[in-house]
């Protein structure tokens, strides 16, 4: 397949253009981005403007980088795969759990584009209010809202969703989230322990659910009723 450069993003200014398509154009080539869509999305999108200021000269290292509240903002190509494996589609109602510094959202935003909306809940309300602004100033918010609450437990009051993604690792895949999704849905998770997990990728049939294994991953993690009880200072994404 050849992937178009087009459409760059003027936010930030063009100091970090070259640095984001080198890192799409890499991912590419490790098989991580496969559709066009999501490479609109990942090079329109100014990772730049998600990270801590002290930690902007390494946005495009492929690597995940703190910010703040014991989180990370994922690497690029962790958020490439997760992506991909969500099949996000222009107009669909998509729920993410663990927003963090809002660069996943940013990303499905410009993928469901103006028809659809993202929801993306965070626990810790210091992180949904950095979010939020980072969101605000790269102009997203028109199609995406910022919710502090326990994501274990989904966001009743804009379900059905098509398309849920959980950016934090969960000991079991929480039911509150299946029973959220649309039929024809997929839902895309880590699950496992603290430590070490494989993302799993939920699809939703006919009522019946299938789930299928994928790669294995380190993510921080998901803190809530449907997710682990405490939070441990060594628990890190390192991805």
């Amino acid at each position: 397949m050849v992937y178009h450069f087009d459409h760059l993003s003027s936010v930030g200014g063009r100091i970090f253009e070259e640095e984001r398509r080198r890192v799409v154009r890499s991912l590419i080539a490790e098989g991580y981005l496969r559709t066009q869509a999501v490479v609109d999305a990942m090079l329109r999108v100014p990772r730049e403007e998600f990270v801590l200021p002290e930690y902007r000269r390494f946005s495009y290292y492929d690597t995940p980088l703190p910010i703040g509240c014991g989180q990370t903002i994922s690497a690029p190509h962790m958020v490439a795969i997760m992506t991909e494996k969500l099949e996000p589609r222009p107009g669909q109602r998509v729920l993410e759990v663990g927003t963090g510094s809002g660069y996943q959202a940013a990303i499905l935003a410009e993928v469901v584009g103006p028809r659809g909306h993202v929801w993306t809940i965070e626990r810790i309300p210091q992180l949904a209010e950095y979010a939020l602004n980072n969101l605000r100033r790269t102009k997203y918010l028109d199609r995406v809202t910022v919710v502090v609450g326990d994501g274990s437990e989904g966001y009743p009051p804009a379900a059905p969703y098509d398309r849920v993604i959980v950016t934090a690792a969960a000991p079991d895949i929480p039911k509150p989230l299946v029973d959220q999704l649309e039929d024809g849905g997929r839902l895309v998770i880590p699950v496992g322990s603290r430590w070490i997990q494989v993302l799993k990728v939920v699809v939703k049939e006919g009522g019946r659910v299938r789930v299928e294994r994928d790669i294995p991953c380190v993510f921080v993690p998901l803190v809530g009723k449907y997710g682990f009880k405490e939070v441990e200072n060594r628990d890190r994404d390192i991805w």
